[in-house]
């Protein structure tokens, strides 16, 4: 697992950025898909993959301590879907 800082270090070397420079651009790339998903857009990197979002209906659950029926509201959830060549790197 790879942590944000380990993260803004392997952008650092291999960009050839200093560090703080690697964590400006990090950050700067998380706040701009964030706030397309806000908008309801989709962010597509070709080969790479797709962030949009996902929304899930109201339905019925179980709460599992009680056994008791509950409403489960509807949601809106951030979603990744992976390219063909992330896919292939990784298989």
């Amino acid at each position: 697992m790879t942590t944000k800082a380990e993260f803004v270090d392997l952008v650092a070397a291999k960009a050839g950025l200093g560090k703080k420079d690697a964590q400006a651009a990090v950050d700067a790339f998380l706040d701009t898909v964030t706030d397309a998903l806000s908008r309801g857009s989709d962010v597509t990197f070709s080969g790479f993959g797709k962030f949009s979002v996902a929304e899930r209906s109201a339905r019925k659950g179980i709460n599992p301590a009680t056994g008791q029926q509950i409403d489960i509201a509807a949601k809106k959830l951030p979603k990744f879907t992976a390219g063909a060549a992330l896919k292939k790197s990784v298989a």
